[in-house]
């Protein structure tokens, strides 16, 4: 889908505070309320806008641990064969199929380092999974969204 300035702006809106009204976007881009409403609802039968999410902070929820875990498998397992098995684990924030040695790569959220431990070893175990390689997080030096508004980086809309 073709998206317009003002599509990319109203999208940088809602990135920014997903609860903002359609009549605060409509002021900041020069649009009515309802024209707003308008190109939301298009915005999201056309999938460019996939839904509406809460932010909430890991640690209000004791998950204050996070690591990531590069799998190596065996032989020609597929992509989506490492989906279905990752997905079992709430543990398992985000997964992806990766370049290099690895076939992919999981980000892994947990209370404590033995529970990173237990979910490494339950991954483990799965038929394919050759090895693993694991990495603590110790800091976050940067968690941006995926989107910003127009005037900031990573991405211009």
């Amino acid at each position: 889908m073709e998206l317009d300035q003002l599509d990319r702006d109203i999208i940088g809106a809602l990135v920014e505070d997903a609860r903002t009204t359609y009549a605060e976007i409509g002021q900041r881009v020069g649009l009515s309320a309802s024209a707003v409403k308008r190109r939301v609802d298009r915005l999201r039968e056309t999938g460019a806008i996939t839904g509406f999410t809460a932010r909430v902070e890991p640690a209000a929820l004791g998950w204050t641990t996070e690591a990531y875990v590069e799998l190596f498998c065996a032989g020609r397992t597929s992509p989506a064969e490492i989906g279905v098995a990752v997905a079992r684990h709430p543990e398992v924030v985000s997964a992806c199929t990766i370049t290099g040695e690895a076939d992919a790569l999981l980000h892994i959220r947990a209370t404590d380092v033995r529970h990173v431990e237990q979910v490494i070893e339950r991954i483990g175990a799965e038929p394919f999974v050759v090895r693993t390689k694991s990495s603590i997080v110790l800091s976050r030096l940067i968690e941006a969204p995926l989107i910003t508004s127009r005037n900031e980086s990573p991405f211009l809309l």
